[in-house]
């Protein structure tokens, strides 16, 4: 009997939440080929992968705040696998807000990061799937880029930008066969957010993990994780602008 062996590319593949999305994946005894800017990260988090049962663990190193030339990224996948199941893309960084409005060179510099590297990867590698139609592509967004506030407002454009893209791209790949899913993840508590008191809205990595692995499965277009910020989200859009702006958010 053949068993068919999911093919997995995890891009920023040192976030909590990718680590943990990839743990629930070895478990399934597949590929991954894992993508970031620290080599030796990578390669711890690699062990603990194949000792959880991960049957090919393969490693890229790539700093995505310096240009938007992945092609030898691409060539890399491609070889190790022409046709992936899933591409999670999942790098990013939390902006400073107000480092950001200090400096134009910082807000390019976030936006680099948060929109444009992964709208780069996207027009690539959505090529790749539609030629084989079939797979999924998964991009970790937030609910920051569901309307834009004081407190986070360039994070929050960048995500806002993202959903866009994301959602012109779900169009255009449903009829080949390819589900996009726009992954929006409440306030989680990992490394990025050590600094920030934290509360009854905040999430562990693994729940939201356990959530993306589930909305792939049944593929979902979006994902609000937990999913009290559904509800949360829909309120904060309701309120009018004129309002909105006299509040502290």
């Amino acid at each position: 009997m053949v068993i068919n062996v999911m093919n997995i590319i995890i891009i920023g593949a040192t976030s909590a939440i990718a680590q943990a999305v990839a743990k629930k994946y070895a478990l399934q005894k597949t590929n991954l080929f894992l993508v970031a800017r620290n080599s030796e990260h990578l390669e711890i988090v690699k062990q603990d992968l194949l000792s959880r049962g991960a049957s090919q663990v393969e490693l890229f190193t790539q700093d995505f705040s310096q240009s938007n030339d992945y092609q030898q990224l691409l060539q890399a996948s491609n070889q190790w696998c022409p046709q992936p199941d899933l591409l999670l893309l999942a790098h990013g960084t939390l902006s400073k807000q107000k480092t950001c409005e200090a400096s134009v060179a910082e807000t390019l510099k976030e936006f680099q990061i948060n929109c444009l590297s992964v709208i780069s990867l996207l027009t690539d590698y959505a090529n790749i799937f539609q030629q084989q139609s079939r797979g999924t592509i998964a991009v970790i967004g937030s609910v920051a880029g569901d309307r834009g506030r004081q407190s986070n407002y360039v994070y929050g454009t960048a995500k806002g930008a993202l959903d866009i893209f994301l959602q012109g791209l779900r169009n255009r790949l449903a009829k080949h066969n390819v589900n996009v899913l726009t992954i929006k993840p409440g306030f989680v508590d990992t490394p990025m957010t050590a600094d920030f008191k934290k509360g009854l809205l905040w999430a562990k990595p693994e729940k939201v993990a356990s959530d993306i692995v589930k909305a792939v499965s049944k593929k979902k277009h979006t994902l609000y994780t937990p999913g009290f910020w559904r509800l949360i989200m829909w309120v904060i859009k309701s309120i009018p602008e004129s309002i909105f702006k006299k509040l502290s958010l």
